[in-house]
């Protein structure tokens, strides 16, 4: 069981946003001794209008608003992304149900799940291998549109001939009546090997070689 950290694009994303926070605080600092050595030095016979003297303040008021709120949005980032971090811990270890071409052969044969937009005449699933090469197409299968559907695969060639376990790669092909072509998605169930975090986002290895988003998983087995 591993987990990998490659945070580079979020330590980016932080340390931009750390110096932006820095230069709003200096800013900050920068406007309140402004405004505080310009009370301080004012003409006792002409002193600042009061009107000016609200808005001014009224501003330094925004602005620290502005340092705190942006406090607040990286403390809440960071909670965020160990909630993350621990919800894609949990996976790792579990058979998971996620968008992806890739399929896992194994004693058994494969199951493909699969989903359709709409309700299709015609369903065909072509499996290929390594290569690319054509080594099976199941066709005649569940056309109903909106529900999780599944393809068996024995795992056979056209010719009937046991192929060797390994991933594959699927392209589901649905029509309706009138032959048109409907949308389609293709997942696979595989187990979660590892998991890395990038950009306050959770991706799961999976035994396939696939790599899919914690989030965009379906279903855990």
């Amino acid at each position: 069981m591993l987990i990998e950290s490659t945070s580079a694009a979020g330590a980016t994303g932080g340390a931009a946003s750390q110096n932006s926070l820095t230069k709003l605080s200096s800013d900050y600092k920068a406007f309140l001794k402004l405004l505080t050595a310009q009370i301080s030095n004012q003409d006792p016979l002409e002193p600042m209008d009061s009107t000016t003297f609200v808005t001014q303040l009224a501003q330094l008021s925004q602005v620290e608003q502005s340092v705190a709120t942006n406090t607040n949005l990286e403390t809440l980032s960071a909670q965020i992304s160990n909630i993350g971090s621990l919800a894609g811990l949990a996976l790792i270890g579990r058979t998971v149900v996620a968008p992806s071409e890739a399929i896992a052969l194994g004693t058994d044969g494969a199951t493909v799940p699969y989903r359709l937009a709409a309700d299709a005449d015609a369903v065909t699933l072509t499996i290929r291998d390594a290569a690319g090469d054509i080594v099976r197409v199941l066709k005649e299968l569940p056309g109903t549109g909106g529900e999780m559907q599944r393809a068996v695969w024995d795992g056979r060639d056209m010719d009937g001939t046991p192929l060797p376990e390994g991933t594959y790669t699927v392209a589901l092909e649905a029509l309706d009546p009138e032959g048109k072509a409907i949308n389609t998605q293709t997942y696979t169930r595989s187990l979660v090997q590892q998991m890395s975090f990038e950009g306050g986002l959770a991706s799961l290895h999976l035994a396939n070689g696939d790599t899919v988003l914690a989030g965009m998983v379906e279903m855990i087995e």
